[in-house]
């Protein structure tokens, strides 16, 4: 990450060091349901906190619409935040102003403060510079570990780092690190699985894809769409017709940049998406015309298999099926487990990332078996996607 300063640089004793972290975290009845977001941020705050910092933690949470809103405040997730660094967590009642102020003062070195959500101040979301140097008088030091807040230009993910010496954490370091080794040094072939349910949503994810990889397969209702462009016929599945011309002009982009692109060439089939339904496996263009397709056959399976085993880089975005309704988790589950194989034995670079793919691969029980698991959604996506950060662009060196 030689075009960003990291904590490794910065001598943080004694200091405020004002920490952008995502605790936009799932939380039911006050209790956070996975808490795999606040455990990845612990190692940077116990990381400040044992040399010496006084640690002031900033996030947003949630969608607040007019100001303070009881049901988005952070308070309940102090506990879990202590919870992971085996430390207190003194909460603020407000990021800024009095309150604020009156918390952090109190900080010793080594202790750790949560402030409240902000966005009920609208001068977050809109990078106002006033906002922006009110949160910076709390703070000597600027240091974002929230990657997945990277693509919004905010007070607190872009304006800070204009106004404080600004480092990325150790959570933003390996996202970007974890990136740059699979899209700009990669081990070539490289190879990607792209899935999800329609080619419109990850139209530029698809064309950025096929001018960095030399391998692309296309999976979940994706692939119906692009099957029913080459005239298959795919019965009830989900398909965007509309796309069709889109889907072929795919196809030949990826045909004159030397990019295999590999489709199902066997699915699973059945009348509706329930739990336990009858299903059966055919051949791609034998699709009964009332029933649907809901995921990859083993067929499929076993020819990404064998992709997997002469390509030494993996991006993977979106799973290959109905992955939440069993039994259309199995062909998602069979490619998890291979690819955690392989790179469990040194042969395979697996990067991965998205809500669904993370949730599909903890399902699959790969989720820490691979190189490195984004948590991040809309930035992760906008990465693979050719985009500048913000958020990332704001802690370049001068």
């Amino acid at each position: 990450m030689a075009n960003f300063s990291t904590l490794d640089e910065v001598e943080v004793r004694g200091k405020r060091v004002l920490l952008r972290a995502d605790l936009n975290v799932p939380v039911k009845d006050g209790v956070v349901s996975d808490a795999t977001r606040i455990e990845r941020l612990a190692p940077t705050i116990r990381d400040l906190a044992g040399k010496g910092a006084r640690v002031v933690v900033m996030s947003h949470f949630g969608r607040p619409e007019h100001g303070y809103d009881p049901k988005l405040s952070l308070k309940p997730l102090a506990a879990a935040l202590a919870r992971a660094i085996g430390a207190p967590v003194v909460f603020a009642v407000d990021c800024v102003g009095p309150e604020a102020r009156r918390v952090v003062d109190a900080l010793r070195p080594g202790e750790v403060a949560l402030l409240e959500n902000l966005r009920f101040h609208a001068g977050e979301e809109e990078n106002d510079p006033a906002f922006a140097r009110e949160l910076a008088a709390l703070g000597d030091l600027y240091v974002n570990d929230a990657f997945s807040a990277a693509h919004r230009a905010h007070a607190s993910t872009e304006g800070l780092a204009h106004l404080l010496p600004a480092v990325a954490g150790r959570l933003m370091q390996a996202e970007i690190e974890a990136l740059q080794s699979a899209l700009e040094t990669p081990k070539r072939p490289v190879m990607a699985i792209v899935g999800g349910a329609k080619v419109s949503t990850k139209l530029e994810l698809l064309n950025f894809m096929l001018s960095k990889v030399q391998v692309l397969v296309v999976g979940g209702a994706m692939a119906n769409t692009m099957l029913y462009a080459q005239g298959v016929s795919v019965g009830r599945s989900l398909v965007e017709r509309d796309m069709a011309d889109t889907a072929r002009e795919i196809l030949a982009t990826a045909k004159l940049a030397s990019c295999e692109l590999m489709l199902p060439v066997d699915v699973k089939v059945a009348r509706v998406l329930k739990e336990g339904v009858a299903s059966r496996t055919v051949a791609v263009d034998k699709v009964p015309e009332d029933w649907m397709i809901l995921d990859i056959g083993p067929t499929t399976v076993e020819a990404i298999a064998r992709l997997l085993e002469r390509c030494p880089t993996l991006i993977w975005n979106g799973p290959v099926g109905a992955f939440e309704v069993k039994p259309f988790d199995s062909g998602t589950a069979a490619i998890a487990r291979r690819v955690a194989e392989l790179t469990r034995a040194g042969r395979l670079r697996s990067i991965a990332g998205g809500g669904d793919t993370v949730a599909a691969l903890g399902q699959a029980g790969a989720l820490d078996q691979l190189s490195y698991v984004s948590t991040a959604g809309g930035a992760f996506l906008e990465w693979l996607e050719g985009r500048e950060l913000p958020g990332v662009k704001a802690l370049k060196r001068p």
